[in-house]
């Protein structure tokens, strides 16, 4: 397959490059009895190989067993040890909650194991490709994760279950869950490096990868450029959004996919779009945040909606094929996190508006991310028009656990005495049933190309791109290339199971 890039610099092999790597991988996997779920696997889990289920039966899904590389899935049900579900968990918000008749359809990324977030899937999806073809050896290579905080979390438990030594790469000022996590799961302190500033600062995460890029020992899956990130989301997060919408679709045949929104982040799981645009004809819609709207008008500023990290365009980004942008401002997403996890809030929602109190329940499972797919949903359901019968899909990426000392901050730093019922009013008002479409763009051709150019300046000017790796991926046959890998990795994975001999 001629992709007319680098294949061997983004990770897109689709053969064994370096055979004496490979042997050592296979031999380090024997030795520890670790067996390579395929893609096809994670996209479908109920083809597992059933003593493989059997024997999750008894492990807790955050420990450090590599059987839980099989629940690298969205179809994990709540609980630590999980038991696997027909329909990925879901949750389907009210009009009295959203405002708007569309079905606003958010599906449960903290039902993943180890970390509670879907960004385990993207670690995964970016380092099996490269065990298998040869390129990564665990024997002698440290994997380095670059990331605004859950794909660096998600990297550093791939590691440990592959036997390999991770390193998170992630700014300083993210939220003191995630450093508590890593402290736990990292065997060396200095595995943990922390980089200037907050959510918007991912150029400096690259510098500090530049600097360990001077050791060849450490081997860079820099999310922001590694297509199996974009494909593992395309195979496996696109399926599971799909299946969710059909099963919905059973009890009302009327029902249409009418738009998928993501906050761009790495923009991996915007490949699921582009999926749900094969499959059902579904718009994308890329969210970012309000404080740096870098698609909208090439912003800058700092934000604390964290998982989304911003201020360049991700080289995986199709551009191209994206048909609305959006901005959502993190005064919006801390301000419902907190009517969200409270009592108060809680009351309001059940009591002044009517929601059901099963589905007040389910909010809890909205990190600051989920809150902000949310609420760019709202804005394309009202922007669009949709009716009843449209339904607007999107990812919780994480759960409110991950947030508590955030919501300590911005309770001490704006209700100091408390919050109350009025407070709570004015945020669902002001943020939530008050969304606007301001801050919202759809795409033609002009616009693509303004936010497809704008990544010039990170990939090719900073990054090293070459100028024909950079403008080959405005080419629609370059995406729907990348999107027939995953069968030829299935086969990789297969024969290297095989190799080990684990599980045959």
């Amino acid at each position: 397959m001629d992709l007319g890039i680098d294949t061997a610099r983004y990770g897109l092999l689709q053969s064994v490059v370096d055979h004496e790597s490979y042997a050592r991988s296979v031999e380090r996997f024997r030795q520890a009895g670790i067996v390579l779920p395929t893609f096809s696997q994670l996209a479908d889990p109920s083809t597992v190989p059933g003593s493989a289920r059997d024997a999750l039966a008894g492990i807790d899904k955050n420990s450090a067993h590599p059987l839980n590389l099989f629940r690298v899935h969205w179809y994990n049900g709540w609980g630590d040890t999980p038991s696997l579900v027909d329909v990925p968990e879901h949750v389907v918000l009210p009009s009295s909650l959203t405002g708007v008749e569309a079905r606003i359809v958010l599906v449960f990324g903290n039902r993943f194991p180890m970390i509670g977030a879907h960004k385990v899937l993207a670690a995964y999806s970016c380092l099996v490709p490269r065990v298998v073809s040869g390129q990564f050896d665990p024997t002698r290579h440290r994997a380095v994760w670059p990331s605004t905080g859950n794909y660096a979390r998600g990297g550093i438990a791939i590691s440990r279950l592959m036997q390999s030594r991770g390193v998170a790469v992630l700014p300083e000022n993210m939220s003191r869950e995630r450093f508590e996590w890593l402290d736990r799961w990292v065997g060396d302190p200095t595995d943990v490096i922390r980089t200037p500033g907050s959510e918007s600062n991912v150029k400096e995460i690259y510098d500090a990868c530049h600097e360990l890029e001077a050791d060849p020992s450490n081997f860079i899956l820099n999310q922001f450029a590694e297509f199996a990130n974009h494909i593992g989301h395309y195979a496996v997060t696109g399926r599971a959004l799909g299946q969710v919408f059909e099963h919905l679709r059973t009890a009302e045949p009327s029902l249409r996919l009418a738009a998928f929104t993501s906050a761009s982040g790495s923009a991996g799981t915007l490949g699921a779009g582009d999926r749900l645009k094969e499959d059902f004809g579904t718009r994308i819609v890329a969210v970012e945040a309000l404080e740096c709207p870098t698609m909208l008008s090439n912003g800058y500023g700092e934000h604390n909606i964290q998982g989304i990290g911003d201020k360049h365009i991700p080289l995986i980004h199709n551009v191209m094929n994206t048909d609305l942008v959006t901005a959502v401002s993190d005064r919006a997403t801390d301000g419902l996190q907190l009517v969200f996890t409270t009592e108060v809030g809680h009351a309001y929602l059940r009591d002044e508006l009517g929601v059901d109190a099963g589905v007040v329940d389910q909010l809890r499972h909205f990190g600051l991310s989920s809150i902000c797919n949310m609420l760019a949903a709202i804005k394309t359901a009202k922007h669009l028009r949709l009716g009843a019968d449209d339904v607007v899909v999107s990812v919780a990426t994480d759960g409110s656990e991950l947030y508590g000392s955030e919501k300590a901050m911005h309770l001490a730093a704006h209700y100091p005495e408390g919050l109350d019922s009025t407070d709570v009013a004015r945020l669902v008002g002001e943020h939530l049933l008050g969304a606007d479409v301001d801050h919202l763009e759809e795409l033609g051709v002009a616009g693509r190309q303004r936010i497809f150019n704008l990544g010039y300046y990170t990939w090719v000017e900073q990054q090293g791109v070459s100028i024909d790796d950079f403008d080959r991926r405005r080419d629609p046959a370059f995406w729907d290339a990348l999107h027939t890998m995953a069968p030829g990795w299935d086969a990789m994975i297969d024969d290297f199971n095989a190799a080990t001999g684990v599980g045959h």
